[in-house]
C-alpha cells in the first residue's frame, strides 16, 4: 500500500563537510539549508586556513557549539542532525547524533525523522561492532522495506552515501521492487 505523501526523487539531505565527514540533516526546511551551508563553508574555511581537516568528533563539536550559540540567541535552528566520518589519524569511523537543543550524543548506528521509529528496532536487533559493508547493506534493505510497508508515503529512490578512509562516496542501490505485506 503507499500513502498520500510523496518524496521528491532528487531531494539530498546531506551535505559534505570535507573529504572523510558527511552530515545528514532533517528539520523546518528553511533552517536545515541555512544550517547546513554555514556549517559546510565554516569547515571548508577551517580546512582553508590551517591546511587540515576536522576530524568528524571535532566537527561535531564545533556543531553542538554552534547550535548551543543560536539556542541561547532570539534565532534558534530547528535541525537535528546526523554526522558520520572516518577519523584517519585514529583509523576509525564514528556517528554522532546532534538535536536541535544542542545535545551531542556519539553512536553506533542511527536513524532520524519518522524512519527512526521504524527503523531503529531493526538495527538494535540486527547491528554488531564487527559489521562489514555487506551486512550493513543488508540491514539497509530491511530497513527501506520495513519504510516501504509501514511509513504512509511514496518513495522515490533513496541516497547511500559511504565514508571510507578513502573518502565519501555514493552507492548504487536499487529500491524498485514491491515489498508485500506478512
Amino acid at each position: 500500500m503507499r500513502g498520500a505523501s510523496i518524496l521528491k526523487i532528487n531531494d539530498d539531505k546531506t551535505r559534505s563537510l570535507n573529504r572523510h565527514t558527511v552530515m545528514a540533516f532533517s528539520g523546518e526546511a528553511g533552517d536545515t539549508v541555512q544550517f547546513a551551508e554555514y556549517i559546510q563553508a565554516n569547515t571548508q574555511l577551517y580546512s582553508m586556513r590551517n591546511g587540515i581537516d576536522l576530524t568528524p568528533a571535532a566537527t561535531a563539536s564545533f556543531v553542538r557549539t554552534e547550535l548551543a550559540r543560536a539556542l541561547r540567541s532570539r534565532n534558534p535552528y530547528t535541525v537535528n542532525l546526523l554526522l558520520g566520518g572516518y577519523d584517519t589519524a585514529s583509523d576509525r569511523p564514528s556517528l554522532f547524533w546532534c538535536d536541535y537543543l544542542a545535545a551531542l550524543a556519539p553512536l553506533p548506528y542511527a536513524a532520524h525523522g519518522y524512519a527512526q521509529y521504524y527503523c531503529l528496532s531493526i538495527l538494535d536487533k540486527h547491528h554488531h561492532p564487527d559489521i562489514d559493508f555487506e551486512q550493513g547493506m543488508k540491514i539497509l534493505r530491511m530497513c527501506t522495506d520495513e519504510l516501504k510497508r509501514r511509513l504512509p508515503i511514496d518513495f522515490k529512490g533513496v541516497l547511500v552515501k559511504v565514508v571510507t578512509k578513502e573518502g565519501i562516496r555514493e552507492e548504487p542501490y536499487e529500491d524498485d521492487k514491491p515489498v508485500k505485506a506478512p
